[in-house]
């Protein structure tokens, strides 16, 4: 079975960590039922106030991803402008969000007019626009950036990643979390514009969540507080039944989802 993150149910444990009844989040499979034999890497929930499927996003690999990327590669200061593609999905929501929080202008890029306005009225960017709409990404990106960008969220690459360097400001910062726009091409589109990163003296850096799985703590110290105060927005596009995920996850690829993509496997 494919595997990824998931919230389930202890059924039967000999871990001394574990018990029946416990709530886990962490490596699961695609499957009602399964046999973990490294529960080491799971994390045991505590805070069952909150809805279970956050832990499969905000509070799991998603909400660490644009924590640990934002904060520790970014390092945003107030004022700064930000940009990020691919903003309404699981990830980009929330470093939009952590940015209009640490004081910076926030522009964000989606591929339709609901993802855009949710963009604007939900998570409290600054701007949006649907790239799909844009002739030339260098001036839309001049357009909502006359003094350009100092920290890119990179989700997408290909054209869009060629644009964003055109625009960068001196000393800016590009965390690249995922290129979405090239995993399925047989010849991934190559950079025009890397001159830009020596001319600007841009930092250019590639992340991995696995890295930071130490900051867990931090992220739900930050992060809960804001829940619980409806100082954040988190969106889900649920989908029930295991038989419904292989489209599901198709629908990844072409923007299909609204928000953090889910499975319902099975309900309480």
């Amino acid at each position: 079975p494919i595997s990824g993150y998931g919230v389930a149910k202890v059924l039967d444990s000999t871990h001394p960590d574990f018990n029946k009844g416990d709530l886990i989040s962490g490596i699961t499979n695609w499957e009602e039922y399964s046999l973990i034999t490294n529960p080491e890497s799971l994390i045991k929930i505590q805070h069952t106030h909150i809805p279970l499927s956050y832990y499969t996003g905000i509070l799991g690999m998603a909400g660490l991803t644009a924590y640990a990327c934002f904060y520790e590669i970014c390092v945003p200061k107030k004022g700064d402008t930000v940009f990020v593609s691919a903003a309404s999905g699981a990830v980009g929501q929330l470093v939009g969000q952590f940015a209009k929080l640490s004081g910076c202008y926030v522009v964000g890029s989606a591929g339709s007019k609901e993802k855009v306005d949710l963009l604007k009225n939900d998570f409290g960017f600054d701007e949006a626009f649907n790239y799909k709409e844009e002739q030339d990404l260098d001036i839309a990106l001049k357009r909502y950036f006359p003094n350009g960008i100092d920290i890119y969220f990179e989700n997408v690459g290909g054209k869009m990643l060629d644009a964003v360097l055109c625009n960068m400001r001196v000393h800016g910062r590009i965390a690249v979390c995922g290129m979405i726009s090239q995993y399925n091409l047989n010849r991934p589109e190559g950079i025009n514009n890397l001159m830009f990163l020596i001319l600007k003296r841009i930092r250019m850096e590639g992340f991995l969540v696995v890295d930071y799985h130490h900051l867990y703590p931090k992220l739900f110290e930050m992060i809960i507080p804001l829940i619980r105060e409806g100082k954040i927005t988190y969106v889900e596009d649920t989908v029930e039944s295991l038989d419904n995920a292989p489209a599901a996850l198709v629908g990844l690829f072409s923007g299909r989802n609204v928000g953090k993509q889910v499975v319902a496997i099975a309900h309480e």
